[in-house]
């Protein structure tokens, strides 16, 4: 036989077609060998769930070519052994093709699935002839069943973590401290889903190879050529993305543990707000509503973010809106918010009418939800903070204005929202963000606030999950905040000892009892606190 590298005969140069067998006459022998079987699809960045509710989930996966996507679920118990008889429940979805135009990403929209259930789940893409190609195995839990009754039902029990800030700052996946381990830690507590708070990419902060660290130790991070430089072009934003794709922990728990994704400024550029003209040598493209549309395309094909007119039976792309309810059963809804996209310019925030933050459609979209809601808590997902003064120069890029007294710009929306769920008597809020790179546990009160129409509540902020540690800020005295606790790394610090990279945790109990958790990037608790549901 002619010599063929093995090299060759892997990567598919040479075709089933080009070997021939001979004997030791030179006549050809006929093969009894099976026919070469061509390269099938592979997953190229594992696979997510997302928005995982009492009867809908999202399954997402990217794909080593065209092809359609698949997932088969089957009904599993708490070993994970498949339920026959009654309980039972097995189907094969399919979804969207993944194409070059989508940067071969697909989704499936699930309905109508049992609430309350876990599920084994196999995820692959099947080619042009119907081929089944690789397949990666996870699992998730619809939400308990609305119909559960109130401290006898165990199931209504459930629990999740929060975090944001995702390989910001030029610290990266390091592999010689196991890459992005609080993940790991994050996914060591067997939540039920995952809030990502924003900020999953930093699309304005290149990546290098080593970093020198204050104590002079070098910090070596993985780095592709998308996360070189500023992302302008949309593959750039794309590739952001699939960096983060590239560690293992990431992988690992996106196929156990659904997310529900939140945007913020660093999927596009540093607190830019819409119609703005950045001020970046860095950049070519200086119109922020260009970037940001390329930065909102590949988001919205990265994340596993359902689509709501595709959820309620109908087809299309809602490109426009980011901000969604997600129902988790009796004793939780989730009000998912964009606080960017509809965000007015950043100025010194003390303009006597109100300025954008959420927009008028969303304010009153999130009110009525709430007022709506049956469920024991509500929990506000904000990708913002309410009280923490954030600088943007010498404007704010916070709602907050950095002055103690009545609402102004920003803030008088947020005082139409607090008024709004006193006087709707709406019953057991909470806010939970990140943004800040620290932890922290604010009380709000109008007994120490200038503006005083609405009923105390709590917020609480954790993070980074992978990014340089700041912190704590300073706060406003508008709608009389305590900080209850904080806690901040070095200003900049790496994640590598995990000391200053914080997430929090949620665990709703039977009783209904709400206990939050704030812990750092190994796992350990820095501070609980539990409430209890208003009658």
């Amino acid at each position: 036989m002619t010599s063929i590298s093995r090299r060759k005969l892997l990567t598919g140069t040479l075709g089933a077609s080009a070997l021939t067998l001979v004997g030791p006459t030179g006549a050809a022998l006929a093969s009894s060998s099976p026919r070469l079987v061509r390269s099938r699809l592979g997953l190229t960045s594992g696979f997510s769930m997302g928005d995982v509710s009492t009867s809908n989930a999202v399954f997402w996966a990217r794909s080593s070519g065209e092809g359609r996507l698949r997932a088969q679920l089957r009904a599993v118990d708490e070993t994970g052994n498949i339920i026959r008889g009654r309980g039972s429940f097995a189907k094969t979805l399919r979804g969207a093709y993944a194409r070059e135009t989508t940067d071969f990403t697909a989704k499936i929209n699930a309905q109508h699935l049992p609430a309350g259930t876990r599920f084994a789940v196999s995820i692959g893409f099947e080619d042009e002839n119907g081929t089944l190609g690789e397949m990666q195995n996870g699992w998730f839990s619809t939400a308990p069943a609305l119909t559960g009754r109130r401290n006898q039902d165990a199931s209504r029990a459930q629990s999740f973590v929060w975090s944001g800030d995702t390989a910001g700052q030029g610290w990266g996946i390091n592999e010689e401290i196991g890459r992005m381990r609080a993940y790991a830690a994050m996914h060591a507590t067997k939540p039920d889903f995952f809030v990502h708070s924003g900020d999953t990419i930093y699309a304005d902060g290149p990546i290098a190879g080593e970093v020198m660290e204050p104590d002079g130790q070098i910090w070596r991070n993985l780095v592709t050529e998308e996360v070189s430089k500023v992302a302008e072009t949309l593959d750039e934003y794309r590739g952001r993305h699939r960096y983060n794709l590239m560690d293992h922990n990431v992988r690992a728990m996106y196929a156990e543990v659904p997310v529900i994704a939140q945007w913020d400024d660093h999927e596009t550029h540093n607190n830019w707000w819409p119609g703005e003209v950045i001020q970046d040598e860095r950049y070519t493209v200086r119109d922020i509503n260009t970037l940001a549309a390329r930065g909102r395309q590949a988001w919205q094909e990265y994340q596993p973010i359902a689509d709501p007119r595709a959820m309620n039976g109908g087809t299309g792309f809602e490109a426009a809106r980011i901000y969604r309810k997600i129902s988790r059963g009796p004793v939780l809804d989730l009000f998912a918010l964009d606080m960017r996209s509809y965000k007015s310019e950043n100025t010194a925030g003390m303009e006597e009418k109100a300025t954008a933050i959420l927009g008028e459609e969303q304010l009153n979209w999130l009110v009525d939800g709430l007022a709506k809601s049956k469920a024991t808590w509500k929990v506000i997902l904000n990708d913002l903070p309410l009280g923490i003064i954030v600088p943007d120069g010498k404007a704010q890029e916070s709602i907050s204005n950095a002055d103690h007294g009545a609402p102004l710009g920003r803030e008088l929306e947020l005082a139409r929202l607090l008024k709004a769920i006193k006087d709707r008597g709406i019953k057991n809020v909470v806010f939970l963000t990140a943004d800040v790179h620290y932890c922290a546990a604010h009380h709000y009160s109008p007994e120490r606030a200038a503006f005083r129409e609405f009923n105390e509540f709590w917020e609480f902020v954790a993070g980074p999950v992978n990014a340089g540690s700041f912190g704590p800020n300073e706060m406003d005295g508008t709608f009389g905040p305590k900080v209850e606790f904080s806690k901040a790394g070095t200003t900049n610090q790496s994640p590598r000892d995990g000391k200053g990279q914080f997430f929090g945790h949620v665990d709703l109990d039977e009783q209904d009892l709400f206990t939050v958790t704030l812990r750092n990037g190994l796992g350990e608790t820095v501070y609980t606190k539990t409430l209890e549901p208003a009658k």
